[in-house]
């Protein structure tokens, strides 16, 4: 099982509970992104970047997924397909995306998408929070112990 990450737009603080969960689990982790960042020197955590363009990390992720990885991602399309191959997807708000409920989910998108285009203001994500946090790394950390070899 691996846990992949679309890092170009996961919060830091997101990243570093990944990090150690790495770590402590010996999970491999596998972070791809169109931009350069910094990993900490783990033989379990990996960066990848791929070049710019409009969902070539999503693609890359996509193509390279399998069965029961956990795929860590808000691109609510990008959970969609890693679902439809048989992986999990996590928000980093720690909201487990299923079967069950990504289609809502991706209606949600699509009207809130139609309202910004016909010129409603919408407001963006609420900053992330401590609970936001928590609630992420209980799912993350259930979902290792869950899988867990």
């Amino acid at each position: 099982m691996t846990v992949w990450v679309d890092a170009d737009a996961c919060p830091v603080a997101i990243k570093e509970i990944l990090f150690k969960a790495a770590d402590r689990t010996q999970t491999p982790t596998r972070l791809l992104a169109n931009h350069s960042m910094r990993v900490p020197p783990s033989r379990y955590i990996h960066f990848t970047q791929v070049s710019a363009g409009f969902d070539v990390a999503d693609n890359e992720i996509v193509r390279r997924v399998q069965a029961n990885d956990l795929v860590i991602t808000q691109d609510i399309p990008l959970a969609k397909e890693v679902i439809d191959k048989g992986a999990i997807a996590l928000s980093p708000r720690g909201e487990l995306f299923s079967k069950e409920n990504i289609g809502a989910r991706l209606n949600m998108r699509d009207f809130y998408d139609t309202m910004r285009a016909s010129g409603v203001q919408t407001s963006g994500p609420a900053a992330l929070s401590a609970a936001d946090k928590q609630q992420f790394a209980n799912q993350l950390d259930r979902y290792l112990q869950q899988h867990r070899k």
